[in-house]
């Protein structure tokens, strides 16, 4: 089965091959096709559903496409659905880079009590117009006081897994996969994925 991936991510794009194999996934860049989605929407669950429509509307294939961030409760949830644009002077122009971001979150959290924290990942697939399917699944933890580990991306070196005593970015992507917000959504849409093949 083929699926276009509503994103330009490389990072992204390498974790969903790992949680899709044996789907074959398109980047847009793979069919040609500019795609820069502005999410503005004020829901993960909004933003993941709005770009995966608006690459259908320009593939008319099956897409799948998410959005994810973190939050934290001491902030009020932010970063939240701005994740990605967080910290950024200009609104989101001028993206700060992940470091920037990780240093930016610590000193905002310089003195709280209240570390809990949790990745959040709305994941959609669009078969057709009118036939979509949404999943949205969280992963808890702790926000670290300094970085820790050198794998995964973004958020990932401040951010606890209190079970297994160890950051995300120090996890392997297999692991990573197996505990995380997106490897939990993905394995919810690979189960719809296959009953929809069974499907007469």
């Amino acid at each position: 089965m083929e699926l276009h991936i509503a994103t330009n991510n490389a990072h992204k794009v390498r974790e969903l091959e790992e949680l899709f194999p044996g789907t074959r996934l398109r980047t847009p860049a793979q069919s040609g096709i500019s795609f820069d989605y502005d999410e503005v929407e004020a829901t993960f669950l909004g933003n993941s559903l709005g770009k995966a429509r608006a690459l259908y509307d320009l593939i008319r294939a099956p897409v799948l496409a998410d959005d994810s961030g973190l939050c934290v409760d001491a902030l009020g949830g932010a970063p939240g659905v701005k994740s990605a644009r967080y910290g950024s002077p200009d609104g989101g122009r001028t993206v700060l880079s992940a470091r920037e971001k990780n240093e930016l979150l610590l000193r905002e959290m310089e003195g709280r009590r209240d570390r809990s924290c949790r990745f959040v990942c709305a994941m959609t697939l669009m078969v057709s117009e009118h036939r979509f399917f949404t999943v949205q699944e969280t992963c808890e933890g702790l926000l670290l006081e300094a970085p820790r580990g050198g794998e995964g991306f973004g958020y990932d070196p401040v951010f606890l897994l209190p079970g297994e005593g160890l950051s995300m970015a120090e996890l392997s992507l297999e692991r990573k996969n197996r505990l995380s917000h997106r490897g939990r959504a993905a394995a919810r849409i690979r189960s719809i994925l296959g009953s929809l093949a069974a499907l007469p």
